[in-house]
């Protein structure tokens, strides 16, 4: 089979039943992912046990970069509609750290996998692979809604990027096992305090 140009976007299903054939692919692709790492996965392998025919595994997904990075934004939505709200309790800076733990701990139960997403993610581009906005929003909102923030500026935008880019590689890091998960917990609360402490103004972010 001709190799399949990564250029362009993945069809998006238009009915229930593409819907489902476009999850069982991505669920099985998580599954092989999770035994073989990245560079093992091979795309025949996918298809078959998705049980589709590889043309339709290339029209919604032109290459591993895409599969692996829609596989990401579909777990930051599933992660999110598992979060609990915001306890009462505790400072927004808390809240924030605790969705960030959860969300390493979620990863590094098949780190493989974690690693895969990780990297699809870090090699697309936005214009060729529109779930890597997915994966951008996706996460920036889970945060936004642990810090509280109900009208976000683009100061708080930036300083939960920088935070996200952080937690990458607290999580990279973690992956590699360079760093203990105390380390990795002390790092990200230290990350939290320094970046999402009250405003210069004296006013506590989150306030309408």
């Amino acid at each position: 089979m001709p190799r399949i140009a990564e250029a362009r976007a993945g069809a998006e299903p238009s009915s229930p039943r593409q819907h489902a054939r476009r999850q069982s692919i991505l669920r099985a692709a998580a599954d092989i992912a999770a035994e073989t790492g990245l560079e093992r996965v091979q795309m025949h392998e996918v298809a078959r046990s998705a049980g589709v025919a590889i043309g339709t595994l290339y029209r919604y997904f032109p290459s591993k970069t895409h599969l692996f990075t829609a596989a990401m934004a579909d777990q930051i939505e599933e992660f999110g509609a598992r979060l609990p709200g915001r306890a009462a309790h505790g400072s927004p800076e808390d809240a924030v750290f605790a969705t960030l733990a959860g969300a390493t701990r979620n990863l590094l139960r098949r780190p493989a996998l974690a690693t895969a997403m990780i990297q699809s993610a870090n090699s697309a581009r936005a214009s060729a692979v529109p779930d890597l906005e997915r994966v951008d929003t996706g996460f920036l909102d889970l945060l936004m809604r642990a810090w509280g923030i109900e009208r976000p500026t683009e100061h708080h935008l930036a300083r939960l990027r920088l935070l996200t880019l952080l937690w990458y590689g607290v999580l990279q890091s973690r992956l590699n096992e360079r760093i203990t998960p105390e380390e990795a917990d002390a790092d990200l609360r230290l990350a939290c305090r320094l970046l999402l402490a009250p405003g210069d103004d004296g006013v506590r972010d989150g306030g309408v």
